[in-house]
């Protein structure tokens, strides 16, 4: 790899161990990916908070000792300057107001608050989130960043066009501590163009519409670059919304490995198919039709057989304002069944708005939590007792059975608030 003089120089420990391991870190991962160079970034998200599980490998809640271990691949702990790159911490393992509703210990909970000080030292900024565009981090067109978290990544690369391959805990760190990445994958236009088309002609128009589409399409292209055509997107308004473009590409990155996507005339880069393919013939043709959606709701609902539903999780990625909205409106005026739980999971900058907007007060009159800061597939937990789910993401219904041994049911956000209502899964 050719490394810049600052390259060099951060390399041989002109700026502290901290910066040199980092950078050591980018090149060794560059190398693997192949790349022939480094490039600035000034716009990194990761996740660097980190919970008991970390401390008991470790024996230690130093955050020090578990930055330099987890997030530089150090054995030693060192010291750690302030960060170079515009930095945000993604979702982590609890919501700071409400980790008691997660089982979580008060001494776990300190220990947690120590780590978040300690990235606030180092000029994190606490987003805590899945969906950092959802609340100020909007990378510009062309932006070269470095960013964690599937649903984030095929955002930013398809919706936004800015540039970022599916970076790990310790490269996100590395290149906060540098602003530099490797210059590979998808921050090349060559990478950038589709590859496989996908023909639509089953109606595309809801946001659950959009969740099926966006999973069946990542089991067919797994980590190819995917663009859509055909007569079933074009729907009541002609356009997805924000909120139906995050649910698609979260659920195509869960099934398979789609880091970007094209809709010609929405996304970015691609006004027509031929310029999304770059001139080329699609390796692959795939059919979207009432089939392919009919098995892919039915994969989506494997996991589960008893139609008591215990617990109702609506947010993943977390929910945007207008869909905290659709719930209390869907609540208004009613209450959850006594043997469910329904919790809402937003951002928590999105919250503060939700609270003064009346739409949590709504909510939890009728039973139901807001949280924020995490989920309960990063977190691992549940209501006590859950043995059944129900969930209006695609990405939630394939993590979350696997993750914490349950039933899992996948709908609208109607069909989920009913259950929640009702106690139990509508009968097909």
């Amino acid at each position: 790899m050719q490394l810049s003089p600052a390259d060099e120089r951060m390399l041989a420990g002109d700026h502290g161990p901290a910066v040199a391991a980092a950078l050591d870190l980018l090149v060794r991962y560059g190398d693997l990916m192949g790349a022939e160079r480094l490039v600035d970034t000034d716009n990194v998200c990761g996740a660097n908070i980190f919970g008991p599980r970390h401390a008991r490998v470790l024996g230690t809640t130093d955050p020090a000792a578990l930055f330099s271990r987890f997030s530089l691949d150090l054995d030693a702990t060192v010291d750690v300057p302030p960060f170079r790159a515009h930095s945000c911490q993604l979702i982590g393992p609890r919501d700071r107001d409400r980790w008691d509703l997660q089982g979580i210990t008060p001494d776990d909970a300190a220990a947690m608050d120590d780590s978040e000080r300690y990235l606030a030292e180092k000029g994190v900024d606490l987003l805590s989130t899945c969906t950092p565009y959802q609340v100020g981090n909007v990378p510009r067109y062309g932006e070269h960043c470095a960013w964690m978290e599937s649903s984030a990544v095929v955002y930013i690369n398809s919706v936004l066009g800015a540039r970022t391959n599916t970076e790990g805990r310790e490269s996100s760190a590395a290149s906060m501590l540098t602003g530099r990445t490797p210059y590979c994958g998808y921050h090349l236009d060559a990478h950038r163009r589709a590859t496989h088309l996908v023909d639509v002609r089953h109606p595309v128009r809801t946001t659950e519409d959009w969740n099926v589409l966006g999973y069946w399409v990542g089991r067919q292209v797994q980590d190819a670059v995917p663009v859509l055509t055909g007569p079933g997107l074009t729907g009541a308004t002609g356009v997805p919304t924000p909120v139906q473009l995050k649910q698609f590409g979260a659920a195509a990155a869960s099934s398979g490995d789609v880091e970007m996507f094209h809709l010609p005339g929405v996304t970015p880069e691609a006004r027509t198919v031929p310029e999304a393919l770059g001139g080329r013939e699609p390796a692959a043709v795939s059919v979207y039709d009432a089939g392919a959606r009919a098995a892919t709701v039915a994969s989506l609902c494997r996991t589960a057989t008893d139609r008591d539903v215990d617990f109702v999780m609506i947010g993943c990625p977390h929910a945007s304002l207008e869909q905290v909205r659709e719930v209390a409106r869907l609540l208004e005026g009613r209450r959850l069944a006594d043997s469910t739980a329904l919790w809402v999971f937003t951002p928590r900058a999105l919250r503060t708005v939700a609270e003064r907007s009346g739409y949590v007060a709504a909510i939890e009159k009728a039973g139901a939590r807001v949280l924020s800061d995490t989920c309960p597939a990063i977190g691992q937990f549940l209501p006590p007792g859950t043995r059944v789910f129900a969930t209006d993401s695609a990405k939630q219904a394939h993590y979350l059975p696997a993750i914490m041994g349950v039933q899992g049911w996948f709908g609208s956000v109607r069909t989920c608030v009913t259950a929640a209502l009702d106690g139990r899964w509508p009968d097909a």
